[in-house]
């Protein structure tokens, strides 16, 4: 019965500090004021296909089912899964379980006509749960021990013909999937242990499932609200930018109010907000870049609630990378904000 429950319902369906991000959605970061969702902290993938040839498939891929491609959509690099029921991708990594608990997925998503796009939480081979993205903004779960849907809490007739941010969090069994601003799906037990992720549904020439903005990172949800701070600093990875800007994208407000909570919680903490890039492009602008983008965080922390008095923001371009510069991960872990006890 969950099989043709799954083939009746499957209808439906970054952030980083870099110049390769594709420019925010027209969503207003003052309604992500209750946003809650914040990413892993050490990004074990990540692809925005800038570096896949149009008409290709992509070098950090790998095809399970069906037929995918690279193409642009007004001007965006992103992965159009083309033909197959289902059709099937996932990250080519080094080692195939990647994933232990809690970890991350976040991804963009470009609603249109078809039957949504599926991520599939793979175990082992034939023991999977799938967390299915409805075209009209629901989620929906099938093959976990109890499959669950929720629907979405906005304006489903506002959705198509635009990008969307979805984010699935596993931690501790419980598991939330976000489309948006929106916490959709809360699943208290998943029942499964997921090693690696793949993605897809059912897609064709004429109504492909388009996705890009792919990012898989280990962590998530810093457990530190509501107790004393004592660390010294906090990096974050989870604060976006527009394409070589300072706007912040406005799922990053996951983070920003983690932070705010904190210093709430905390009266005494002041921070120094502190930018990083990695090393692509010139240095010189990365420098003026990432001190704009320190600076705007500060602006959205005022803004918050928390006083100026209590912070301080400081560019540092690429001189002080915590990964290496050589791989998409080791640039992606480079990309951050810090936030230094002062």
């Amino acid at each position: 019965m969950k099989k043709i429950f799954f083939l009746l319902g499957f209808c439906c369906s970054v952030l980083f500090i870099h110049a390769q991000d594709a420019d925010s959605k027209t969503t207003s970061i003052s309604s992500y004021q209750s946003y809650d969702f914040v990413p892993g902290d050490k990004v074990l993938f990540e692809d925005l296909f800038t570096d896949d040839r149009d008409g290709e498939f992509p070098a950090r891929w790998e095809l399970t089912k069906g037929q995918a491609v690279v193409n642009k959509l007004e001007g965006t690099p992103a992965f159009f899964l083309t033909e197959g029921n289902f059709v099937r991708v996932g990250p080519r990594m080094k080692t195939h379980a990647y994933l232990s608990e809690p970890f991350t997925i976040e991804f963009d998503y470009y609603i249109k006509e078809g039957y949504g796009i599926s991520i599939f939480l793979i175990e082992t081979e034939g023991t999977e749960g799938i967390v299915t993205y409805s075209e009209d903004g629901s989620v929906s779960t099938n093959y976990f021990p109890n499959d669950l849907s929720g629907s979405f809490p906005g304006s489903p007739e506002s959705l198509p013909g635009k990008w969307h941010h979805g984010a699935i969090i596993l931690k501790d069994q419980q598991m939330k999937c976000y489309l948006d601003q929106y916490r959709v799906l809360v699943m208290p037990s998943a029942g499964i242990h997921p090693k690696y992720v793949e993605f897809g549904g059912i897609g064709s020439p004429e109504a492909p499932i388009i996705f890009n903005n792919v990012r898989i990172a280990s962590g998530g949800e810093m457990n530190m609200i509501g107790k004393k701070f004592t660390e010294s600093k906090i990096i974050t990875h989870g604060i976006n930018f527009d394409v070589n800007k300072a706007s912040i994208k406005p799922e990053s407000m996951g983070t920003i109010n983690m932070i705010v909570k904190i210093m709430k919680d905390n009266p005494d903490i002041r921070f120094e907000i502190e930018g990083h890039t990695d090393n692509s492009g010139d240095p010189t602008h990365n420098l003026v870049l990432s001190q704009q983008r320190a600076d705007a965080v500060k602006a959205q922390l005022i803004s918050s609630g928390i006083p100026a008095s209590r912070l301080s923001s400081k560019g540092f371009g690429d001189i002080k990378p915590i990964s290496d510069n050589n791989t998409p991960e080791g640039k992606a872990n480079n990309r951050r904000v810090e936030f230094v006890k002062m």
